[in-house]
């Protein structure tokens, strides 16, 4: 059932019932296999969404809204009234209901948005593979024998499958554009301050930010005005562009597709009149280690009262990570914060002669399931390598699919520092289109 416009749908202009496209999602929902459902929602209350759309008919303001009749995912990190929040663990299944929405949740729906289910993640959020023993191993949706990537596993699904039209994840290494580029979506991440946290369960409050996974940027990009409240700057973008293409760990050990996708990319972008420059990226020098210093120090804060029982019920290999900052030190977080902060200044230095730089999403195509499971470690930090690069810096970056038709998705990356939301959002729709012509 087509669906109105989330740029512009006026729905008091048009024939149009949100209850209609609830009906669609649900159905949608009941049409997919039980199995998979179950690994893409930890909660999907078809009669809570068809109460929620009616609410939405019955409300002429929110008619007129600029999402209006927008079916929106939301991940299980999110406070929803009346839900409860279990960040993926089944340690926190038994916590008290939400008595509020999440700031983020309750934007969406001022502006006409419904919820369509509450989505699976890797455990606290804290992997980019997506794998989670509590709700189970979702699988790609181009291949279920591979991983969905994560931690926004079941949001990804949720689009993927055409269940949602979009899905409201978070990103602190990458969580929303792993998964969007494993799943063939467009996804962005923006300045870590530019959406409240408020009522997000926590990962690392020094980087984790809030952003959509959808099928076009377009929809990314309103929903983004919606969440960060900002308008889109009619200055952001050049007539000619000029990007950097990222030189050094953000292109090193491709596998064949990427390899061949983010060339094709290139040229593509090149015959679209774009001024493509090699920039090379020295002031990403050791940032996988800041990253876990700092990410792991702050989650084990967040964690410390519930070690021991994540010991027996929690996911050993999220334990692990956050078990990581006890061989930390004081001075060592210290030298990691001083460290970042000295590589955003730089990497804001390099960046005044582009309006952007590309670099592939990820490095690889998802992996098999099984090989994560067997190598998680390593499999895991290949997958946050390049999008968690972006968030050492700073920066805000949008994913858009460059496999054409191929069998599995691969995705190009466009950042820029801290403060260019508008801009790379508008550079990543002309990419799109330059992309799909």
């Amino acid at each position: 059932m087509p669906t109105p416009s989330p740029i512009n749908p006026r729905p008091g202009r048009i024939a149009f019932r949100a209850a209609d496209r609830a009906r669609a999602a649900i159905d949608r929902a009941l049409a997919t296999d039980a199995e998979v459902l179950a690994r893409t929602f930890t909660r999907f209350d078809a009669g809570r969404i068809a109460a929620e759309a009616e609410a939405l008919d019955r409300d002429a303001a929110r008619r007129d809204g600029p999402l209006a009749g927008l079916a929106v995912s939301i991940k299980d990190l999110f406070d929803e009234a009346g839900e409860t929040t279990t960040a993926g663990s089944s340690v926190l299944s038994g916590a008290p209901a939400a008595t509020r929405d999440a700031e983020a949740v309750r934007r969406l729906r001022a502006a006409g948005a419904f919820g369509c289910g509450r989505t699976t993640m890797s455990e606290f959020a804290y992997s980019g593979v997506g794998l989670n023993p509590h709700f189970g191993d979702p699988g790609n949706a181009l291949d279920p024998a591979r991983i969905t990537g994560g931690s926004t596993s079941g949001g990804a699904l949720s689009v993927a499958l055409g269940i949602a039209d979009v899905a409201l994840g978070s990103d602190t290494g990458g969580s929303v554009r792993i998964p969007a580029a494993l799943n063939g979506l467009c996804g962005f991440k923006p300045t870590q301050g530019a959406v409240p946290l408020d009522g997000a369960f926590p990962l690392s409050g020094t980087y984790d930010s809030i952003g959509p996974l959808a099928r076009s940027i377009a929809v990314c990009a309103a929903v983004h005005a919606m969440l960060s409240a900002s308008r889109p700057d009619a200055d952001a973008l050049p007539g000619r562009p000029r990007l950097g293409i990222a030189r050094g760990v953000l292109t090193d050990g491709l596998d064949a597709q990427v390899a061949r996708d983010f060339a094709a990319a290139l040229e593509a972008l090149r015959a679209a009149g774009w001024e493509l420059v090699e920039a090379d990226t020295p002031f990403l020098d050791g940032f996988g280690n800041v990253n876990r210093v700092v990410v792991a120090s702050e989650a084990h804060v967040i964690h410390r009262d519930r070690l021991d029982l994540l010991e027996t019920a929690g996911d050993p290999r999220v334990l692990k990570r956050i078990r990581a900052a006890e061989s930390v030190s004081d001075n060592d977080l210290a030298d990691a914060r001083a460290q970042r902060a000295a590589a955003i200044a730089a990497f804001g230095k390099a960046a005044a002669g582009f309006d952007a730089f590309l670099a592939p999403t990820l490095p690889t195509v998802a992996p098999l399931i099984a090989e994560v499971e067997a190598d998680f470690d390593r499999l895991n930090a290949l997958m946050l390598r390049n999008p968690s690069a972006i968030n050492f810096l700073d920066g805000c970056a949008a994913t858009v699919p460059t496999h054409g038709g191929q069998a599995l998705a691969t995705g190009l990356m466009i950042f820029a520092p801290g403060g260019a939301d508008w801009r790379v959002l508008a550079l990543a729709e002309r990419a799109e289109a330059a992309l799909s012509s």
